[in-house]
C-alpha cells in the first residue's frame, strides 16, 4: 500500500457493501475501485469480500480487518489536528520539576492555572531540591523547574523568572509555647533562637541554609544545628517531635501541623522562589507555562 487510498476504498465498500455506491461516495468510477480493492486483496495474499452478481459481503478475514482498518484511518487524518495542538502548545506534555517550598505557595496556583487554560497537556511533576533540577536542566532533561536560584550565577545556557519573594517565619514546637505560658505567664520571647535548629543541609540549598544562619548571627545567636532534612514536611515534622525549631518560608503557615506554631520574625529576611529553564527550548508547551507563570509571579 503506497497511500491511504486503498485504505479508504476498503472502507468505503464495507459500510456501503455496493461497489458502485461506494465509488459514488468516494467520486470515482467503479471499474478502478474494483481494480484498488484487487490490488489491495493481492497485497494482503487474502479476499476481503465475496463478491456475486447481486451480492456484496465482507469475508470473515474482511470483518476483522475492519476493526483495525478504521480506527488506523481516523488517527491519520487526525494527525493535521494533532500538529496543529503540538505547534500551538494545546496538546502534548510539559515536565515540571519543583522544590519542596512551592508545595505551599506557587505550586498549586502554576498547575491550576496551566490545567485552565491547557487541558489538553499532561503535566509530569518531579519533586527535587534546587541543585538537582538545575543539574537536569544542564543535561537536557525536563522542560522547568521551580527554584531557589543558587548564590552563584546560573549557567548562560539556562534562563531563570522570580515568581515570588516571602519572608521567613519561625517553626517552633508547640509545646515551647506552652512552656513559655506556665514559666513567664505572657509570649515566647526569643528565647527559643538559642535552642536547636533544624536546617537544610547548604549542599543542597546555600541560599536558603545562609539565609537562615546569617539571620541569626545578625541577631547574636550562632546557629545550633541539631538536624538537616531535604524535604519541608520533614523539617516541619520533626519541629512537631519537638526536635528544634526551623525557619521556613511564610506560605509554610498552609502545612497545618499537630504541635507546630508559626511565629513572624522581626526584621524577617526574604526568600526568592522562581522558574528556570533551558534558553535553547522553543517547546510549545514550556511556553504556554511561561506565559502561565508571568501572570501568576507576583514580583
Amino acid at each position: 500500500m503506497n497511500d491511504l487510498r486503498q485504505l479508504h476504498h476498503f472502507l468505503a465498500v464495507a459500510d456501503t457493501l455496493h461497489f458502485g455506491r461506494a465509488a459514488e461516495r468516494l467520486g470515482m468510477t467503479q471499474p478502478p475501485l474494483s481494480q484498488s480493492i484487487m490490488a489491495l486483496e493481492r497485497t494482503l495474499g487474502a479476499p476481503l469480500f465475496i463478491r456475486s452478481k447481486r451480492n456484496v459481503a465482507l469475508t470473515a478475514f474482511g470483518r476483522q480487518w475492519l476493526e483495525h482498518v478504521r480506527p488506523a484511518v481516523a488517527g491519520v487524518a487526525a494527525l493535521p489536528d494533532i500538529a496543529r495542538r503540538l505547534l500551538d502548545g494545546t496538546a502534548g506534555q510539559l515536565s515540571l520539576s519543583f522544590v519542596s517550598t512551592a508545595d505551599y505557595s506557587l505550586l498549586p496556583a502554576l498547575v491550576r492555572g496551566y490545567e485552565a487554560r491547557f487541558p489538553q497537556v499532561e503535566i509530569s511533576l518531579t519533586e527535587a531540591t534546587s541543585d538537582v533540577q538545575i543539574a537536569a536542566l544542564l543535561d537536557g532533561r525536563g522542560h522547568v523547574g521551580i527554584v531557589i536560584p543558587p548564590d552563584a550565577a546560573l549557567s548562560a545556557s539556562l534562563a531563570y523568572m522570580p515568581l515570588l519573594r516571602e519572608p521567613l517565619v519561625a517553626a517552633v514546637p508547640e509545646t515551647w509555647v506552652k512552656e513559655a505560658r506556665v514559666r513567664h505567664s505572657g509570649s515566647l520571647g526569643n528565647d527559643w533562637l538559642d535552642r536547636s535548629l533544624i536546617l537544610f543541609p547548604r549542599r543542597v540549598a546555600p541560599v536558603f541554609h545562609d539565609l537562615v544562619t546569617s539571620y541569626l548571627v545578625r541577631r547574636g545567636r550562632p546557629p545550633h544545628i541539631r538536624q538537616e532534612a531535604i524535604q519541608m514536611q520533614t523539617i516541619i515534622s520533626l519541629v512537631s517531635a519537638g526536635m528544634g525549631f526551623a525557619l521556613v518560608p511564610a506560605s509554610l503557615r498552609n502545612l497545618a501541623r499537630t504541635g507546630v506554631r508559626y511565629i513572624d520574625l522581626e526584621d524577617p529576611p526574604l526568600l526568592e522562589t522562581g522558574l528556570a529553564w533551558r534558553r535553547a527550548d522553543d517547546s510549545a508547551t514550556l511556553g504556554g507555562f511561561l506565559e502561565v507563570a508571568r501572570d501568576i509571579a507576583a514580583v
